[in-house]
């Protein structure tokens, strides 16, 4: 789908604390996880060299922003404790930005503590998981940190969130509840808010396909959607691989989403997003 072809107008910009990142062309986040337990082993990382590293690459290849986790939120991972998760994320965020200066980061955190901890050490970008709803305060932390929001839909926790996929109506649900959510956060007064339907959270093989399909339904709150498909089981589960096979999957599935108005990419392979990217872009403008 053109983007002269749909009604909406959708905000093209976000204030990264005084830095304008445009999404007049879709932009790529890298997925930098500090964690032991990733469903993906080779977006595990361990030393701060290894971050540093990786980072440095993603920038290179063409990386946008950084999203940072130190809470790994695969199926039935492990619940780790705020400090720990800390632990993992706030030397990394410091280590990034004293190698890299002025790299835009997100933290990947549904808890409003690490969120302002993470914020103070140099991240731009709020990306919850939880919407808000494993943490009250977060609206009004996301608000008074004046960084964009990431509101993902999911039930349950991490934990739980496989047995609870039982839909009357998943789409209609989702647009209700982003609905909810987006007049909560305008109350609450977050200005730049990303809509993510959060594939593989909550949500069988079939409804993720469902979902993608349906992603430019969401256009309709004239916001941002971030699309996170990178190597989930939808792919490789639907083709018989394991997640290390799944780049190619992958591009396939990014490519929906961008024909489906996706203004975010959030990859563990950074210059395959890229291409994708540039050549839907082309697509999209050829007469």
């Amino acid at each position: 789908m053109k983007a002269k072809d749909t009604f909406f107008y959708k905000k093209s910009t976000l204030n990264c604390h005084g830095k304008i990142l445009s999404l007049a062309t879709p932009v790529v986040m890298g997925i930098l996880n500090v964690t032991p337990d990733s469903f993906y082993e080779g977006s595990r990382l361990i030393s701060l060299d290894q971050v540093v590293a990786k980072a440095e690459k993603m920038l290179a290849e063409g990386a946008d922003i950084l999203d940072i986790g130190g809470y790994s939120s695969r199926p039935g991972a492990e619940d780790i404790s705020v400090t720990e998760e800390m632990d993992r994320v706030i030397p990394a965020i410091e280590a990034i930005r004293k190698a890299l200066p002025g790299t835009l980061i997100s933290i990947d955190t549904f808890r409003s503590q690490v969120a302002e901890a993470a914020v103070k050490a140099g991240a731009s970008i709020i990306n919850d998981i939880s919407g808000g709803s494993l943490d009250e305060a977060m609206f009004a932390k996301a608000a008074a940190l004046k960084a964009p929001y990431i509101l993902m839909h999911m039930r349950g926790t991490p934990q739980t969130m496989k047995q609870l996929t039982n839909y009357d109506n998943l789409l209609l649900e989702l647009v209700t509840y982003f609905e909810q959510k987006v007049a909560q956060l305008r109350a609450a007064g977050v200005v730049d808010i990303i809509i993510d339907p959060g594939f593989g959270f909550a949500k069988t093989i079939e409804q993720n396909f469902m979902l993608l399909r349906n992603l430019h339904e969401f256009s309709l709150f004239e916001l941002p959607v971030l699309a996170g498909l990178s190597r989930k089981s939808m792919t490789y589960k639907t083709l018989g691989i394991e997640a290390t096979e799944a780049l190619p999957g992958t591009i396939a599935l990014n490519t929906l989403a961008l024909l489906q108005g996706a203004s975010i990419l959030r990859v563990h392979d950074v210059k395959e997003a890229v291409q994708t990217i540039k050549l839907v872009s082309r697509l999209q403008v050829a007469g």
